[in-house]
């Protein structure tokens, strides 16, 4: 995700006046206070404001501005390319309007056109640190690494206290191969974090996957400022695996035992609903998805194969549900956390007796689970299964697979169908 940094009108909206708007219905003293409760994180709030300047001034460009703002901030990624680009329609030259429109287009996964957004707002403001950063980390995420540098190089020089610029930077650098430069920039981030622990635990977290400190249980969180640089230039193959036929419970295994009954599921994103949901929703009575990311719900939302959505982590929320579910199935998940115990065993919980549980791992041997530079956890096939017996799933089916192709090389991994007993 991109910065979610708030401004228009040329100021943040920490620097705009206060007002009431119980005493005014003039437009630009609204905007003023929705502004100030917007910087106040009073999202609720601004919004009404906004929309009430929108009822006198329908086009005003400011408002759509602040609104598509808002709106990325929630993980609304349609509603803000919405406003930003009404924002823009009124004043295509506005460098805030340019750099929130280049925000918006990233979260959507448009990077390309982020990419120019973002530039033509840096060719009329080229001293914004946020713009820049953002621009390094679309850069970073569309694969071109060594572009990143620039931008978050100077975004570091502009915001020299700033920790969000060196973790970005370091991330760009590791990806550019410069393991080195990587381990200066997080460590720079980890001095700068203080009063910022999630910042703190990224940054040792990447430390720890240079194999600059020591292996974390699980992979942090990541923040907003942060999170595009997380990812790599690659191609996911592993939700193919989980779309699955009516009569084929997995492409090449084991058409048995009754996995294809109907049922009420639960899945991660909405890469392999389409499978689950088998066309007339034959496969499952209800599909629940949980993610960590709004842009991934958010997708999730836009194509509707879900009766349900969660942002919440995995750990916190399936434990409230014992005995819910007949298949919960993780694809490209759990190779996000070190330790599979806990994930195992609240899986195993939500499960009603006899569901099912298929999920993949990146593959490791030589210790139950390591972390690697991609900054992802390897884990040992045979130490996953005797986690699972610990929490009650018993094996159904294990193959070996390449979960993706990663700078030109396969992924080693290993997919598992486990029965709850």
């Amino acid at each position: 995700m991109i910065d979610c940094g708030v401004a228009a009108m040329g100021a943040t909206p920490q620097t705009a006046a206060m007002a009431s708007p119980s005493t005014t219905r003039d437009p630009q003293a609204l905007l003023r206070a929705g502004a100030a409760r917007h910087a106040a994180g009073d999202l609720a709030a601004a919004e009404r404001l906004y929309r009430q300047v929108l009822k006198a001034a329908p086009q005003d460009p400011n408002a759509h501005n602040l609104l598509g703002v808002l709106a990325r901030q929630r993980g609304d990624v349609a509603g803000a390319l919405r406003h930003t680009e009404r924002a823009l329609a009124q004043q295509p030259e506005t460098a805030i309007f340019l750099a929130n429109r280049g925000a918006a287009l990233a979260e959507a996964g448009r990077l390309a056109e982020a990419v120019a957004a973002l530039r033509a707002a840096l060719a009329r403001r080229p001293e914004d640190a946020v713009t820049l950063r953002n621009l390094g980390q679309a850069l970073c995420a569309l694969g071109d690494a060594a572009a990143a540098l620039a931008p978050l190089e100077a975004a570091a020089r502009l915001l020299p206290a700033a920790p969000e610029p060196q973790l970005a930077l370091a991330h760009a650098r590791r990806e550019a191969g410069d393991a080195a430069g990587a381990a200066a920039a997080a460590e720079a981030a980890l001095a700068r974090s203080e009063d910022r622990p999630e910042l703190a635990a990224q940054a040792e977290f990447l430390l720890a996957a240079l194999g600059r400190g020591t292996t974390p249980a699980r992979r942090r969180r990541p923040m907003c400022a942060t999170s595009s640089t997380n990812a790599p230039a690659s191609r996911p193959s592993s939700p193919g695996r989980w779309a699955m036929p009516r009569r084929r419970c997995w492409p090449g295994c084991w058409p048995r035992r009754g996995w294809c009954r109907p049922g009420r599921w639960r899945c991660s994103t909405s890469a392999a609903a389409p499978g689950y949901r088998g066309g007339a929703g034959a496969l499952a009575r209800r599909l629940e998805g949980l993610d960590l990311s709004p842009r991934m719900l958010a997708e999730a939302r836009r194509r509707g194969l879900y009766h349900a959505l969660h942002e919440a982590d995995l750990l916190d929320w399936l434990p409230g549900r014992p005995g819910a579910f007949g298949l919960v199935a993780a694809a490209d998940v759990l190779n996000y956390l070190g330790d599979l115990g806990p994930a195992l065993a609240a899986i195993a919980g939500a499960l009603v007796p006899g569901g099912w549980a298929a999920f993949s791992v990146e593959a490791g041997a030589g210790a139950p689970f390591a972390l690697g530079e991609a900054m992802r956890f390897r884990h040992d096939p045979a130490h996953v299964l005797a986690l699972a017996a610990a929490a009650g799933l018993a094996p159904v089916a294990q193959r070996e697979a390449s979960l993706r192709t990663e700078k030109g090389r396969p992924v080693a991994g290993a997919l598992f169908v486990l029965s709850r007993r």
